[in-house]
């Protein structure tokens, strides 16, 4: 097998990007000449009063009795860190439980994240006392960012001060008058070093030359900071403080670390009078649904468009929570000839959550813009049957959510119950195809779709979920035509193949679809206003904007296993993968803004089904359908099969094509059809006529049998084996859990 080199350099663009990383780094520094302060801006000064819109706005001294901050300690001198809580190992799931409950509560009383972790402040507004080196700059200080893979990276894990001292500080400018009302706190995100604050101060101030540390009664108060440098901490001020700027004062550290944080400030930013709320556009439900607050948005859809919905689940996860779809149609329930099949799949990691809320506001959008005659959203349901799957991951997602959405911090809840990547639980059908082609003397004649699964994933102890086991079940009983796997974490749009060639860390792997993924992605990353940017913050570490904010899978990290491409090999489905956002579990806050960023993407996206080829394939004398008829496009190594109606669906960019079809006891018929620019479907049908029944004879006479599709037939048996094993397994899960309650009770 010939193993592609994987390219030179961090997203194999060296050249550009070392000339862009220079010149970002020659403005920034400039940026940040004037900001230093030879004091190192670590006095405490009574602030002045300021005066703004008619209002007075002083700095309060005073602590209201019987409250005791989160994580203080009294002292106005550098401390020791306070005793860490105990690790979640040794804690009883019901301490764990209650500290999370806590955690969470105190961080809803506060006022919304400023934005660090959203992007929404800018690096110009982040400055700092020193810093080691560029990327390790105040601009790298934000919540959950993550580094390059080398140390030493343009891109590191966090702000590291250039002095190991406590004149240090990481400050931020709100732009404006704002009420302070805490600190997350995070370690540096890195696998070479333990870097992190164990306690700070916070200071504040109006016009960033006199500074007033918040106060725990009439002394400083001393912040608990990290135990490690991932987990954040929430820390909430004594009392809140009105001002323009905050600084965070590290204290103490780790002692064979450095003075290195990520952060994001609680803050509600203070409006002029004349200035009103900014109401979405659509009244929807934004705000963050556990698992039966979904169930709840979801019946209630379904209540209020009871003739285009339908409610339906595929299967459970390993916990019992079920796996629930929303199909929106004008016939719900019931596939029509000719109708291609869409679906969108989120929250495969738990903890990117974005793409859950999402797809519970489009089935709401959907809904109400259909009553009320939207033409647009009207042929969509009328021409498309489109499924929902909100939550693929409803196990991870508890745990993200019962942390809160700004101290789940980057991996929690990412996994399923059982630790299980879903992303890459998925059969390795690429390896099987590529194995196949070398060691084929035509490749042309390898079968290129509807590949088997793999005999040992069907077994019992094949580590396989339970999750994607229903998802694979799922995408066997609809002809799916296109779909979208929506993520968080990133501003890019990943096609197919996610899988390298050798398991190179990073190769270019292109399909034969190439330019018709390359065409999905662009159609979401271009009508995405924020990623589409081009004057946008990067995200974490690469700049997908070089790439027009689209890439391929393999060229950005090798990901076997993936659904994308098991989708694209094993089912007609064509699907890629949309990084929605920098932050995976944004606050309540931004779900309206999000909603706006994405909605025209998401509907764009769906309307892309209709691009392409479609027809049925029929028997010429019965004129009944045929089911498994293969249809090739020439040129295209990629076929796809006709339903079991003998209706098929072939995306493809606008052209000229010459099309075969043919199925098991008929002879092949060619067709030449020409794909247009404008969004419909061209219809080309097929009247496949059956071989003649002398010929059947011969056959039978020479003692042989009539040609059968084996590829098909083992592909439909591994199936049957697959589901036979899930219910096996399901069965046994349910006993564990009735003998658990059992015992509970």
């Amino acid at each position: 097998m010939v193993k592609r080199e994987a390219k030179a350099g961090k997203g194999g663009f060296p050249g550009a990007q070392a000339t862009r990383r220079k010149m970002e780094k020659f403005i920034f520094l400039g940026l940040l000449a004037a900001t230093f302060r030879a004091s190192g801006g670590n006095t405490t000064q009574t602030a002045v009063p300021v005066t703004s819109s008619n209002v007075t706005v002083t700095f309060s001294d005073a602590t209201p009795t019987g409250v005791t901050p989160i994580g203080v300690t009294s002292g106005s001198s550098p401390a020791t860190s306070p005793p860490p809580p105990p690790p979640p190992s040794t804690m009883t799931p019901q301490v764990k439980k209650d500290k999370e409950k806590e955690e969470k509560e105190k961080l809803a009383s506060a006022c919304p994240p400023l934005g660090l972790e959203s992007l929404k402040v800018d690096d110009t507004q982040i400055q700092a006392s020193s810093f080691e080196r560029f990327g390790l700059g105040p601009h790298r200080g934000r919540l959950n960012i993550q580094s390059g893979i080398e140390d030493g990276d343009l891109y590191d894990g966090a702000w590291c001060a250039e002095y190991a001292d406590t004149r240090q500080w990481l400050e931020v400018d709100a732009l404006r008058l704002t009420r302070f009302t805490g600190v997350i706190l995070q370690g540096r995100n890195t696998i070479w070093r333990y870097d992190w604050v164990t306690s700070y101060k916070v200071q504040l101030s109006n016009d960033s030359v006199s500074w007033q540390s918040s106060l725990n009664g009439t002394q400083d108060a001393i912040f608990v900071g990290n135990n490690d440098g991932e987990t954040p901490v929430l820390a909430l001020l004594p009392v809140p403080v009105v001002a323009r700027y905050i600084r965070i004062n590290p204290q103490t550290w780790f002692p064979d670390g450095g003075v290195c944080l990520r952060a994001e400030i609680l803050g509600c930013q203070l409006r002029e009078s004349s200035e009103e709320d900014a109401t979405p556009k659509d009244r929807l439900d934004f705000r963050h649904h556990n698992y039966q607050e979904m169930r709840k948005v979801m019946k209630s859809v379904a209540e209020e468009c009871p003739d285009i919905t339908r409610i339906y689940t595929i299967g459970k996860s390993y916990m019992g929570l079920k796996l629930y779809v929303m199909e929106i149609s004008d016939n719900p329930g019931k596939h029509e000839l000719g109708e291609p099949e869409f679906r969108y799949v989120a929250n495969m990691h738990g903890n990117e959550v974005l793409g859950r809320e999402l797809l519970l506001n489009l089935m709401q959008y959907l809904c109400r813009r259909y009553k009320a005659g939207d033409q647009r959203v009207l042929r969509l349901v009328t021409n498309t049957r489109i499924h929902l799957l909100p939550s693929m991951n409803p196990d991870g997602y508890e745990v993200a959510y019962n942390k809160g959405s700004e101290l789940a911090g980057w991996g929690e809840g990412r996994f399923t119950f059982e630790w299980i990547d879903l992303n890459h639980n998925f059969p390795d059908l690429n390896t099987i195809l590529w194995n196949a082609q070398e060691e084929a003397q035509d490749p042309s004649k390898v079968p290129n779709h509807y590949i088997p699964i793999p005999e040992y994933y069907t077994k019992e102890d094949a580590v396989v979920a339970p999750e994607t086991r229903a998802v694979i079940s799922w995408m066997q009983d609809i002809p799916f035509v296109l779909g979208a796997n929506l993520h968080g974490g990133e501003l890019v749009v990943a096609y197919p193949y996610d899988g390298t060639e050798g398991w190179a860390p990073q190769a270019d792997t292109p399909t034969p679809d190439n330019a018709f993924f390359r065409w999905l992605s662009t159609v979401y990353a271009s009508s995405n206003p924020v990623m589409s940017d081009p004057e946008r913050r990067l995200c974490h570490n690469e700049d997908f904007r070089t790439r027009n904010n689209i890439i391929n899978g393999g060229a950005w990290h090798n990901v076997p296993g993936s659904m994308n491409d098991f989708s694209y090999l094993h089912t007609n489905c064509m699907e890629v993968t949309v990084e929605l956002s920098c932050d995976k579990f944004p606050h309540v806050s931004e779900l309206p803004v999000e909603w706006e960023n994405n909605k025209e993407s998401l509907l764009l996206y769906m309307e892309q089904i209709e691009r392409g080829l479609k027809g049925v394939v029929r028997d010429k004398d019965t004129k009944k359908g045929i089911p498994d008829a293969i249809i090739k496009v020439e040129e295209h190594e990629h076929d796809v099969r006709s339903a079991a109606d003998g209706d098929y669906w072939r995306l493809l960019n606008p052209g000229d094509y010459k099309v075969e079809a043919w199925a098991v006891g008929y002879f092949p018929a060619t067709r030449h059809c020409r794909v247009g620019v404008e969004r419909q479907a061209t219809v080309c049908d097929f009247n496949l006529t059956q071989t003649p029944l002398r010929r059947l004879k011969e056959i039978r006479a020479k003692g042989g049998r009539i040609p059968q599709d084996l590829q098909l037939r083992l592909r439909a048996l591994r199936l049957r084996k697959l589901r036979a094993s899930t219910k096996a397994l399901n069965r046994r899960r349910e006993g564990q859990r009735t003998r658990r309650e059992g015992q509970t009770g």
